[in-house]
């Protein structure tokens, strides 16, 4: 089971998401909070697989609560950005505080229980929209930006950064293991490694890094 805790100030919000993942095979809501204040103490409470975030909450917003999540290291639970706002520097922010997705609340229940069962096997889970935005983003990245990232994936050895390249493409696991010729368990430890070595949460900083290291034209 992918257990899911809900974070989102509105409970009518929270009971829509809580009756239409119910309603999906292999999820389980094992808790809520109504603020990003009191989400680290769910986490601890209830130790969920994904937490669904909402971004504007009254004292601590969803993109501070995933920072705190974030440095939890290993132990984090991966997160989903929810939200009404469909804005580029949001779902930039958003990943680079180590959401794992981003999705607006008008998503169809098909979509956001794709995402939670996405995000629980550790891959990117991206509305069509925050996909866009990401591209932008890599399509006009400045040079400085470019050359930073370019010496940061230096650290990576060259299977490591073939790898780093089929993420930013948006591939899983499995279709990198195909392409490379490499076993699902040797495509988690190369990417692995390379998390560990660039000091990054999850594939989606992975992709943003290697987007800025090819800047495209």
């Amino acid at each position: 089971m992918i257990r899911v805790l809900l974070a989102d100030d509105d409970p009518l919000v929270r009971t829509g998401l809580k009756m239409m993942l119910r309603g999906a095979d292999g999820i389980e809501v094992v808790g809520e909070a109504s603020d990003g204040a009191e989400v680290a103490a769910a986490v601890r409470e209830h130790a969920p697989d994904v937490v669904l975030m909402d971004i504007r909450m009254p004292v601590m917003d969803g993109l501070a609560a995933t920072r705190e999540l974030t440095r939890r290291g290993a132990q984090a639970p991966q997160v989903i950005v929810l939200t009404t706002f469909d804005e580029h520097g949001l779902v930039l922010e958003a990943m680079r505080s180590g959401a794992a997705g981003y999705l607006v609340k008008h998503a169809v229940p098909e979509e956001i229980v794709e995402a939670v069962r996405r995000a629980a096997c550790g891959e990117p889970a991206l509305s069509p929209s925050a996909a866009r935005a990401l591209i932008r983003h890599a399509a006009v990245g400045p040079d400085d930006r470019a050359e930073l990232a370019r010496q940061r994936l230096a650290s990576l050895t060259e299977r490591e950064r073939e790898v780093a390249e089929a993420v930013a493409e948006g591939l899983s696991n499995t279709e990198i293991g195909t392409r490379l010729h490499l076993s699902l368990g040797t495509v988690k430890a190369h990417l692995s490694s390379a998390l560990a070595k660039l000091d990054l949460d999850n594939r989606v900083q992975l992709a943003l890094l290697t987007h800025d290291a090819h800047p495209r034209p």
